[in-house]
């Protein structure tokens, strides 16, 4: 079984394990995991961070799709009847098939690999009715552009569409000498809370995303002339927003008063390619 624990980092997984104790335990504490808790692990790797989960939480499920991972893992913690692993691709797993009690929510952690952090994100963000709170690894420029605010370079259609769906904080920073392989870029620790009742629902979630997308596609444009695909002719005079700013410039609470006057409009045309 030794032969277990020699297993190397895959590029095509993104991974790089985390083995910095002292970083490990702050994780762990910023999670703040109860034995009562549904805890899911988005890719344990070498089980870094799981074991210091399972002693305060005994019931996890962790999602990896390494299977030359999984041996190890089970044979590590063989000693917990509550820990499950499941061969899946994050991507493309329900999330939302572990809440299986009435009301259950799901804290979900992970050390997300950088080359799929954001349609990650944006996957899990479809299971948030589900979801009591998310502690994410990311890449630092990943963290940075979540928690940015309007008017910064970072802010763009991540930011505004997690902050749609979820309070953002990120936590602290995670140099690349706290990893095996050490990566070329810097990592940071954010926590993501979906709110329980939106700030400033939107009528059409879907249009909202839409406009969102559209308007950072175009973000050197005006809001008004990165629109004009869509919406042909919109009538500047009569929207919430000024649409002379570029989009940057806008918060969600904009955004969404946006998509709800487009959303009594005809249906939008497709984007010309």
């Amino acid at each position: 079984m030794d032969n277990f624990f020699q297993h190397k980092a895959r590029k095509r997984f993104g991974q790089n394990f985390l083995v910095d104790e002292n970083i490990i335990e702050r994780i762990v504490r910023a999670i703040g995991p109860k034995d009562t808790d549904k805890l899911v692990e988005i890719g344990p790797g070498q089980g870094a961070i799981t074991a210091l989960l399972l002693d305060k939480c005994p019931s996890l499920t962790a999602v990896e799709l390494d299977r030359d991972l999984i041996p190890m893992l089970e044979f590590k913690f063989r000693d917990y009847p509550d820990f499950t692993i499941i061969e899946k691709d994050a991507l493309k797993f329900d999330f939302g098939s572990l809440a299986q009690g009435d009301g259950e929510q799901l804290r979900i952690v992970g050390n997300l690999p950088y080359n799929i952090s954001t349609p990650l994100l944006f996957h899990l963000l479809s299971f948030r009715g589900k979801i009591q709170d998310m502690h994410f690894m990311l890449q630092k420029e990943v963290v940075d552009r979540l928690s940015a605010v309007p008017g910064v370079k970072a802010f763009g259609r991540l930011s505004v569409m997690t902050q749609y769906h979820c309070r953002v904080q990120g936590l602290f920073p995670v140099p690349p000498q706290s990893f095996r392989p050490a990566p070329k870029v810097d990592s940071a620790i954010v926590r993501l809370v979906p709110h329980q009742t939106l700030p400033y629902p939107a009528k059409d979630e879907e249009l909202l995303e839409r406009i969102v997308s559209v308007a950072f596609q175009q973000r050197r444009k005006t809001l008004r002339n990165a629109l004009k695909p869509l919406f042909p002719d919109l009538d500047p005079e009569q929207l919430p927003v000024d649409t002379s700013r570029r989009p940057e410039t806008l918060g969600v609470k904009e955004y969404v008063e946006l998509a709800n006057y487009c959303s009594q409009l005809s249906a939008p045309e497709s984007p010309k390619p």
